[in-house]
Formats: C-alpha cells, structure tokens, sequence
C-alpha cells in the first residue's frame, strides 16, 4: 500500500505513569522518531515510528474517528528537568481516558534557552494536527510555509523552513527513516532510563477480491449510523455519560492477539459472521457477483481452509479501515438514539428493551453505548448457559 501523509515531523514516544508526581507523570523515550498522519478511506490515521522503520510499519497505528482525538501541548509545573527538549504534546480522546504522549524532536527555538517553549511553529504544527483529527482539509506545506518564528528566535539559522516537519507527501514513499538533519543535543538526550516500545500498530492487508468483499460488508454497516439522529435531542441525556467508543473497546492489540491464540471452533464460529461471499472468495472458487452463494458452498469453502487461513481472513476483517469505521459509526447511532432498533436487529438482550426507565425515549449518548455493551455480555452468558443445559 502506497502511503501518503498529510504531515510529517519529528517526535519521539513517552511513557505516563499516573502514580508519578506531576512533573514525573510523563517520561520522555530516547527513540528518535516520527509522527505522521494519512488518509485511507475517509479516515484519518495518526501514526508514530521509529526512524529506521519504513512507513509501512508503524509502531503504533491509530484509526481515528472524526472529532474523537485532540491533539494540544501538554504541561506541568517543572519541564525543565526533563532531559528532552521540553515540548511535549499529548493525544487525548472524547471517548475514552486513553492518552498518548510525545516530545518533540527538533531543536528548541526559545532566545533563553527554555527547553518547554513552544515556537509558533511548534503550536502551528500542533494546531494542524489537531485539525486534521476534527475531520477538516488541511495543507500542512501552504500553512507551515506562512509562519515564522520571529517571536522569540535565536538564530535564523536554527529555525529553517521545513527542517523539522513536512506536509503533502512527508518523508517520500520509500522513506526508511534515515534523516540526516541536524536535531541539537537536547533532542537526542531522550530519556534517562531505557526506552520501551510503544504499542504495536494496524498493517493494512493486500487487495483481493475477498478483501473487496469485506469491505463491502462492513460499509454497508455505516448506513446504520442515521437510524436514532431524529430522536438525539430527546434520546440523548443532558449531561453525557463518559464512555468509551466500540472501536476504543476492540483495538488491533486486542483483537489481533485474541484471534492468535483461538481455537479452531471458536475461529469457525467468528467465520459464521461472514457473508458466504466472503469465504467464497477467500479459497478461489468463485467470482463475486450478484448471486450469493448457498449457505452448502459456504460452509464447503470454509471447511477447505486450513486454520492459519480462516485466521488470516478474520485479521484482515479485524485490521481493515472499514471494520474501525463501522465500529465508530455503530457507536454514533447508538449515541444518537438507535439502540432499541439496533439491538432487535443484532438479538442483543438490552435492559428496558434500550429505552429509558418510565419513558418512551430510547437511551443516548456514553448511556447507550455502555447499555449495549452491558447487552452484548448479558446474552453471551445466556447462551453459554443454555449449551451447558
């Protein structure tokens, strides 16, 4: 897959310990890397590497739904202490108390020295990113070109256009990572301690045909995402309840893992959600077409594959963009007033059938979501109870 990003810049990862004083919550990792952002499928993905990792091989690979992520500076009361440059910007989330921490990696650019002065072009890289998250069009190249950081700057020299971010097209297709530009000593200092790795990202699968179908199948999921918005303003609670999206409660690094160690009953059982079409496709008896197949040649074609192929169907189901979008836009028509229709549709046994308790309006918002989360366990423990009899 070929990747463009709509920005590029330097930064490198930070762990966060909330037993820490303030000052100490957050530790900055010497591994030298980049942030970047690209678009696949109308959704926005926020990436970091390592330098020597090409881009295609992220370590951590965020699909981000619009208006969900903020991406703002983040301080406390003595940065100075920290052995990095100083500037450090967290990744939060609407949905969820999930954070992302990361240092930025280009030379400080304060007249005294202050390695936790953000540069406007600092805050301006900030302020694309954070803009690009809300879902907007942004040109990285055309913005950065137009700031200077005459405020409060030291040398022209050590704030030259472009040397620490780049907009449209980032670091090139076949980038590696082996940038040569000069970072200063602060930026390499890093951490003190080791560095540990930051969690591991998506990859993107192939196309094929059976990839095609897949997608297919979960887009179709997206027109669920109207199904409440005529009710939101009597359906959703005045004061929301926080709680997590569907995508932040089923992320690659716990699905992927889940898949890697499943028996082959309960892989098969995971294929059973497929459309025939789809495990079809994925042994090569057919084409795609307008007739579906029988539930007899999808159950032949399922039982021809072996179990490391039925998983590495299921992993691109699980790492596509489409299942992470069907996954936030069944989130937003649950927020928006969808959950009794959708939990009809989908045999999800919800307390007061999804409504709320002495009315006739459905549940809304962070409510909602946790009602057809708590819903989804209710009938699961049902139905293994009722094998057991």
């Amino acid at each position: 897959m070929s990747i463009v990003p709509l920005i590029t810049f330097k930064a490198g990862a930070c762990e966060y310990n909330d037993e820490q004083r303030d000052d100490n919550k957050v530790k900055p990792l010497p591994a030298q890397g980049y942030i970047y952002l690209y678009s696949d499928d109308d959704l926005i993905h926020f990436c970091w590497r390592k330098r020597s990792a090409p881009m295609t091989e992220p370590d951590l690979d965020l699909v981000m739904v619009p208006t969900d992520g903020q991406f703002v500076p983040y301080t406390w009361a003595d940065q100075s202490s920290a052995k990095t440059n100083g500037r450090i910007f967290v990744l939060k989330f609407a949905s969820s108390s999930s954070r992302h921490f990361f240092w930025l990696q280009s030379k400080p650019q304060s007249r005294n020295g202050d390695p936790s002065w953000f540069s406007p072009r600092d805050k301006k890289i900030g302020e694309i990113v954070n803009r690009l998250l809300q879902g907007e069009e942004v040109s990285a190249t055309q913005e950065l070109g137009q700031v200077r950081n005459v405020d409060d700057r030291r040398d022209n020299d050590d704030d030259e256009t472009m040397e620490d971010v780049e907009g449209h097209g980032g670091a090139g297709h076949g980038a590696t990572g082996g940038d040569i530009r000069e970072e200063g000593e602060d930026a390499r200092e890093g951490g003190s301690d080791g560095a540990r790795a930051a969690a591991g990202g998506a990859r993107t699968a192939p196309a094929s045909d059976a990839d095609a179908a897949v997608q297919n199948f979960l887009r179709s999921l997206q027109g669920n995402a109207g199904l409440g918005s005529s009710s939101r303003s009597g359906g959703q609670q005045a004061a929301d309840k926080p709680y997590p999206y569907l995508n932040h409660l089923l992320p690659n690094e716990t699905t992927i893992p889940m898949l890697a160690s499943a028996s082959e009953a309960f892989t098969d059982n995971l294929l059973g959600f497929l459309p025939p079409t789809v495990l079809v496709l994925a042994t090569g008896a057919g084409d795609a077409g307008d007739v579906e197949p029988s539930a007899e040649a999808a159950a032949a074609a399922r039982a021809s594959l072996r179990l490391a192929e039925k998983k590495n169907l299921l992993q691109k189901v699980l790492r596509s963009p489409q299942f992470h979008q069907a996954l936030g836009s069944l989130t937003m028509a649950l927020r928006d007033g969808g959950l009794p229709t959708i939990a009809e549709a989908l045999n999800v046994k919800v307390a007061n059938g999804g409504y709320i308790r002495g009315g006739g309006m459905p549940l809304g918002g962070g409510e909602a979501v946790e009602a057809f989360v708590e819903g989804v366990k209710t009938t699961v423990k049902e139905e293994e109870e009722q094998r057991r009899q």
